[in-house]
């Protein structure tokens, strides 16, 4: 191996990391420049040249990419016009209850667009509960491959960016969608117009014809949708239900088409290329039976991520196995960190924001570790052997990931171990097998099924265990680094006298604590939940929850996507949980909360009669109430005892909460009105606040003048969606605030918003804290 190679792979590695580091894309002339200053620095041919020339020309080559992608994006002046697009199903679409979304690759429109688009086609009834009447016509059985004509709304892709939350905006960057929107279907739009069946994406077609097919065999939902993920790599076909077990058991990486599913395709299929060229003198002659076993596992294992759907754990894995594949064809034995070393800046030069993935870490960490403890000379036959060396790589990698997993997603799954051990080998050897030979035979799909409801059973069992899961508070990232390689200290084949410097390394992980306001201090975190409310308020040792979040679909919520996540990576035990009022922008989170922080007391304006009063029993608020939790008081103003009988509508019963230490004041208003605003600015209500949740999301039908001269607030929070269809927060009212000198802070441009009262003069942005070129920046 040359003498360069190495650094120059490294250097390829931390220059990609250096350049996903950035805020803004540097100009064209800044990218050339670099890469010219990185030529020079290789071809010196000093080690510490090559490293560094092999940096520049990475950050360089990514940010040409990067900078020519985003010169692709949908312009601003576009976003909210109804636009004329011709086009075909790119990919094979989804449906729920709401309706279809699909990607769309244009063809041709009356304005220039990128060329692929995330639409929704949605139904009347899912348009009616959304509050408009748009939507008239029902949802046609859309087909990959299909070429259509009809008029589309877009906007830029912007999803919610929250600390420790999924990066929404990234992972449509890395599908290299542009833009999303929505069908026009309304009375007086032109009718959708199907033009015909296209030639194009034969493999969409397949798949959706596969998946259908399964989800019509197999009469369980909950176990087709997991083979239906098996096959075609329609991960959206299994329920977040079961998706909760996967993760609870540590096993989710099975359900999916992830590395390990390629790599055991893969090795099934040399076996058999082996075999059959084997059988054929002349073919033997020609190349070696091997070296065609080789060659035909990593094509045909292509051809399987091909058909699963080209995800990114899939693309990963085929280019790690070509990349070790061509250096066995080509002769070259490496040591192992070197093969380890190609592999990785392959996939990174090849994909470079794959490195922002948790699974390409947790699949290079893993791969490492395999390779580090090999023993190599090691011998053994027979099953017993076998199943040993298993259960011990499979408690070499657990030992080892488990810091890693700490830091990715700050929870470890306690019986992931005896879970895993079961899983891999019936999954990889039963299931995945017959699930694909039932392409062929559909019956074996309903021996697929039942070996897979025997492993939903256990796997059930296992996650109601008490202590399935462990949580931990998000640690920053030197702790992280610092127990993961604590952790491979422990896993490698070292002596015990250097094992055990791998614990002290772990400490800081496992012992790290997330910082909390001091004794009589408090802060609001308001989470970028879209159109809704979710707030977090700590002080010194109590948490309390002020609304949930909207519910996005009949599978996704604001709770469960971001509110629980978020409290998790706080290490949260939340003490209340206040619903405003019984709106679903406010509430549709809850249930997920509330399964979370089982200890948790409720308190809402809710009717008795309501499905979150039977899961969790709660106390109305009222005015008057009153408690101190560390030093802050916390007081709640609104509703009167009166006001629930003569309400006409949930808003006028807003629970308001007012929180202050005596220095510092935050109002949370819900969706209050006009009437019950002009009520507590009358009765002299204790309004005055440096932080004001704005009322009803900015409608027109709040933050009255009276009511603002009340508040007097230095900062106002909006949480309200990216071009949501309710206009909030309305211009005029966005314009009362600002006569007043109060400073507006709406989720759009911000993402989740921290105000603390020992920082009372800034508002933090998660946009700002956390920003990144890929990231929507709204005008």
């Amino acid at each position: 191996m040359g003498r360069g190679l190495a650094p120059a792979l490294l250097g390829i590695v931390a220059g990609t990391a250096l350049q996903l580091q950035q805020a803004q894309l540097w100009a064209a002339w800044a990218y050339a420049a670099c890469a010219a200053v990185g030529v020079a620095l290789v071809l010196t041919r000093r080690r510490p040249g090559v490293f560094l020339g092999a940096v520049f020309l990475a950050v360089a080559l990514t940010g040409l990419r990067a900078a020519s992608f985003q010169s692709q994006a949908l312009p601003p002046s576009l976003e909210g016009r109804d636009i004329a697009v011709t086009g075909v199903v790119a990919a094979m679409p989804q449906r729920d209850e709401g309706g279809v979304r699909f990607r769309f690759e244009v063809e041709g429109s009356d304005a220039r667009l990128p060329r692929l688009l995330q639409l929704g086609w949605y139904g009347p009834l899912a348009a009616e509960d959304a509050g408009t009447l748009e939507f008239t016509r029902a949802v046609p059985e859309l087909q990959a491959g299909e070429r259509w004509r009809f008029t589309v709304r877009l906007k830029a892709p912007h999803g919610n960016l929250n600390p420790h939350g999924f990066d929404y905006e990234l992972w449509l960057w890395e599908q290299g969608v542009q833009a999303t929107g929505y069908v026009r279907t309304g009375k007086g739009d032109p009718v959708p117009q199907r033009l015909g069946q296209s030639w194009l994406h034969p493999v969409e077609r397949a798949r959706q014809s596969v998946r259908d097919a399964i989800l019509r065999r197999i009469e369980d939902r909950k176990t087709a949708g997991v083979i239906a993920a098996l096959v075609t790599g329609d991960q959206n076909a299994i329920e977040r239900a079961d998706w909760d077990v996967f993760r609870a058991t540590g096993v989710a990486h099975l359900m999916s088409i992830s590395g390990l599913h390629i790599t055991m395709f893969g090795w099934a299929a040399s076996l058999l290329v082996g075999a059959l060229w084997r059988r054929s003198a002349r073919l033997c002659l020609a190349w070696p039976a091997q070296h065609a076993a080789l060659a035909g596992g990593v094509v045909l294992a292509a051809a399987y991520a091909v058909f699963s759907g080209w995800g990114v754990p899939a693309q990963r894995t085929v280019w790690m196995l070509a990349t070790v594949a061509l250096l066995r064809l080509s002769g070259r034995r490496w040591p192992w960190p070197h093969v380890w070393l190609l592999a990785c800046a392959v996939v990174v030069a090849i994909d470079p924001w794959a490195m922002l993935q948790a699974g390409f870490w947790l699949s290079f960490v893993a791969v490492g570790v395999l390779f580090a403890t090999d023993p190599g000379g090691a011998k053994g036959k027979g099953i017993v052997h076998a199943v040993r060396a298993s259960l011990h790589e499979q408690w070499v990698v657990t030992l080892a990931l488990t810091p890693l997993t700490l830091l990715l997603f700050g929870q470890v799954s306690v019986v992931g171990l005896a879970a895993n051990a079961i899983a891999i080998p019936w999954v990889t050897l039963v299931i995945t097998p017959l699930a694909l030979a039932g392409v062929a035979w559909n019956v074996l799909w309903d021996a697929a099924a039942g070996a897979m409801q025997v492993l939903q059973s256990l796997l059930e069992w296992l996650a109601s265990w008490q202590l399935a899961t462990v949580s931990w508070p998000a640690a920053p990232l030197w702790a992280g680094v610092l127990g993961v390689a604590g952790g491979l200290l422990l896993a490698m084949r070292l002596p015990w006298g250097v094992k055990v410097l791998g614990v002290p390394l772990l400490l800081p992980i496992v012992l790290w604590q997330a910082p909390r306001p001091p004794a009589g201090e408090f802060e609001l975190v308001a989470a970028d939940v879209g159109q809704g409310n979710a707030l977090v308020v700590r002080t010194a040792t109590h948490t309390l929850v002020y609304d949930a979040g909207p519910r996005y679909g009949p599978e996704s919520d604001a709770g469960h996507r971001v509110v629980v996540p978020l409290l998790r990576a706080f290490d949260e035990r939340v003490d209340t949980v206040v619903l405003s009022h019984r709106d679903s922008d406010h509430t549709g989170g809850a249930q997920a909360v509330l399964a979370m922080q089982p200890g948790a007391s409720l308190l809402s304006s809710l009717e008795e009669g309501h499905e979150l009063q039977a899961l969790r029993p709660g106390a109305r608020c009222v005015a008057g109430m009153r408690w101190e939790w560390d030093g802050v008081a916390f007081d709640v103003l609104h509703p009167l005892p009166a006001d629930y009988a003569a309400a006409a509508k949930p808003n006028a019963i807003s629970c308001v909460l007012r929180v202050g230490n005596g220095r510092r004041t935050a109002l949370l208003a819900g969706d209050l009105e006009a009437p019950q605003e002009a009520r507590l600015v009358a009765a002299a209500a204790p309004l005055q606040a440096d932080v004001l949740l704005v009322p009803h999301h900015g409608s027109k039908t709040s933050s009255t003048a009276d009511f603002l001269d009340a508040v007097k607030p230095r900062f106002a929070l909006v949480q309200a969606g990216y071009r949501n269809r309710f206009g909030h927060p309305a211009a005029p009212v966005v314009e009362r605030y600002r006569e007043r000198g109060i400073a507006v802070v709406d989720s759009a441009h911000c993402g989740a918003a921290r105000w603390a009262s020992g920082e009372p003069d800034r508002v933090a942005c998660q946009r700002e804290a956390a920003a990144r070129y890929w990231h929507h920046r709204v005008p």
